[in-house]
């Protein structure tokens, strides 16, 4: 869809911390970017890549709470792309944040022209397309954003692993349904792996899994109590509130 057909709003995230500019129809900003966003840890100094970064909700939410981090959004879409380069000039982040129109999956070499070159991360933070092909929506941008080839995740794991250097760390979320999967993928390259189920209410089964874990690192598994987004009446959580709106940090591992 040409971009002088997209309906466009502003959005205030993180209690009003971010606004971005985001297409009304198709994948758009929501808890799972700011709860990545907040799962990821930082350093001034830093370079951190967002792989499927969309407009820019968790990469530019992270550079937000981390001052001196500097931050490449990898978007395959050249509209989502361009709006992550805006919201990073809109919201005073342009020095550190920048936008590349990359496929997460594309070859090393392609990577390395974009500017990302082997090693060159301490951290590599994503929110892959968890629907199966047959399960893709109509709209072009959801169909980007959410749905994928099964092969995929493999393909994103492995470019974050290119990406990061030694011990670099990995962030990931995605449907609790494809916890196996994901940890499958990891497991060739990563380690000390901790996962953090997202619960909607209390007693109701996990909806998302916070997924972390270290190149190179072989520690054990480690399986974190669930972090609940509702109480039983719907109410957000005060933790919950405490991420979503207060910008506070969510950890997995302690680094």
């Amino acid at each position: 869809m040409a971009a002088e057909q997209v309906g466009f709003s502003e959005d205030a995230v993180l209690g009003g911390r971010l606004v971005l500019r985001q297409p009304l129809r198709g994948h758009r900003v929501g808890h799972d970017a700011i709860l990545l966003a907040a799962a990821t840890s930082g350093r001034a100094g830093e370079h951190v890549v967002d792989l499927g970064a969309g407009v820019g909700g968790a990469g530019l939410a992270l550079a937000r709470r981390v001052d001196g981090l500097a931050v490449t959004l990898v978007e395959i879409d050249p509209l989502l792309a361009e709006l992550a380069h805006h919201n990073a000039a809109a919201n005073g982040l342009a020095q550190r944040v920048r936008s590349v129109c990359l496929d997460a999956g594309a070859s090393a070499g392609a990577f390395a022209a974009a500017g990302l070159a082997a090693a060159s991360a301490a951290r590599v933070l994503m929110n892959p397309p968890f629907n199966p092909p047959q399960h893709a929506s109509p709209d072009r941008g959801r169909r980007l954003a959410h749905a994928a080839p099964y092969d995929a995740l493999p393909q994103w794991v492995t470019a974050a692993s290119r990406l990061l250097q030694p011990q670099g760390v990995i962030t990931l979320i995605l449907r609790a349904d494809r916890l196996g999967e994901v940890l499958g993928a990891l497991a060739d390259e990563f380690g000390a792996l901790a996962v953090l189920p997202i619960h909607p209410k209390p007693g109701l089964a996990a909806i998302r899994v916070l997924v972390q874990g270290f190149k190179g690192n072989r520690a054990p598994l480690s399986l974190l109590p669930g972090f609940v987004l509702a109480d039983a009446d719907g109410k957000p959580s005060p933790q919950a509130e405490a991420v979503l709106r207060g910008g506070a940090t969510l950890s997995l591992t302690g680094n």
